[in-house]
């Protein structure tokens, strides 16, 4: 039942919510706190704004995790350059290429190439890399290659890069420095902007869970992503790893991360919102249910399946041995049962992709809001 101070509260942000004005951080407290009825109703508005914005089609993104090297050590991530048990890869041009061939075969219309912080991986090899799928291959590319130089991510632009994914995690600058040893939010935040200036469709992301995480930082993670005007949202349960130092802690909890997962759709309504590959790690049907609570983008993997247990960022990852086809055969019958279709274009952000006057008046608001 719906009632007291808290419920009236959440009633206001959800009606802030439906009329697309900015949401505060008081607001996007309202709605996490949501139980019950009031979640099923957050839920629901969730599913609404993601329709109005896009309508039945769901992108789905062909990744190739090409490098599990890493120079970061950071206390989640079972990529870490402390994980010495870790077998490691590195996939090289031709073999990066062929799998990209696969994948634009099957139909993906955008490829994320994702890998650790590997320095072999130098900003020339990548460019040249980029350069040859955007002139063979008509796909959009999306770079996922964590922290570079303004020099390289001016190079990857050049090249033909069109996305790129650098995953905030945490807007509480405290726990980002205590779980990446050696890094600085303002530094990460730094380098979302260059992106932003380079002309990339730009991603953030957190995780959910994390230890000494607050509602609070959750409620600032929306608004700065928000800030940097994000067009994807990349937002996954912490699941630990039994090779970090946080392999004792407790996981992000899966019913939360759905409502963090429909608050943000309606933060950010015109965002693209993954259904990510750990909510399926959590609950079997874990990207099925937030498919239903504002996302509308599945990553598929197309990584040769032989280096996909190595690929081990977190453990128990979803399709861990499903080929390309059978994944997408699985997906396409969850988005029929819905009532929806995969995407045929390439899933560009809506800023760039937008031609009517009703969407782009719909993203004004939240793409220039201040924190209230």
């Amino acid at each position: 039942m719906i009632n007291g101070a808290a419920g009236i509260m959440f009633q206001e942000a959800l009606a802030k919510a439906r009329r697309m004005a900015p949401l505060s951080v008081h607001d996007l407290l309202a709605l996490l706190r949501a139980q019950d009825q009031e979640a099923e109703m957050l839920f629901a508005l969730a599913d609404e704004m993601r329709a109005a914005f896009f309508g039945n089609e769901v992108h789905l993104r062909g990744i190739i995790e090409f490098s599990n090297y890493c120079v970061q050590n950071c206390l989640y991530c079972g990529l870490r350059r402390g994980n010495t048990e870790l077998s490691r890869y590195r996939m090289d041009k031709e073999e990066l290429m062929e799998v990209s061939r696969q994948a634009a075969a099957l139909g993906f219309k955008t490829l994320v190439l994702q890998s650790g912080e590997d320095p072999r991986c130098t900003g020339a090899v990548l460019a040249e890399i980029i350069s040859g799928i955007k002139k063979e291959l008509d796909v959009a590319v999306t770079l996922s290659v964590g922290e570079r130089s303004r020099a390289d991510y001016a190079a990857f632009k050049e090249a033909g890069a069109d996305r790129y994914l650098l995953k905030h995690e945490t807007a509480d600058p405290v726990l980002f420095r205590r779980l990446r040893p050696g890094a600085t939010l303002s530094d990460r935040l730094r380098k979302l902007w260059w992106l932003k200036e380079l002309g990339y469709q730009t991603g953030a992301g957190n995780m959910i869970g994390l230890p000494g995480q607050t509602l609070e930082s959750i409620a600032l993670d929306l608004i700065l992503m928000r800030q940097v005007g994000a067009d994807m949202a990349g937002i996954g349960p912490f699941i630990p790893h039994a090779r970090t130092p946080l392999k004792n802690c407790r996981g992000g909890d899966f019913a939360f991360t759905l409502k963090v997962l429909a608050a943000a759709r309606l933060a950010l309504p015109g965002v693209h919102l993954p259904a990510t590959t750990a909510m399926d790690a959590v609950r079997k049907d874990g990207r099925k249910k937030a498919l239903r609570c504002g996302a509308n983008v599945v990553m598929l993997n197309v990584t040769p399946v032989h280096y996909r247990r190595r690929y081990c960022i977190y453990p128990v990852r979803a399709v861990m041995d499903k080929e390309p086809e059978e994944q997408l055969n699985t997906f396409q019958a969850v988005l029929a049962e819905q009532g929806k279709k995969a995407g045929t274009g390439y899933g560009h952000a809506l800023r760039l992709a937008a031609g009517n006057l009703v969407i782009a008046r719909a993203l004004s608001p939240w793409q220039s809001s201040p924190v209230e």
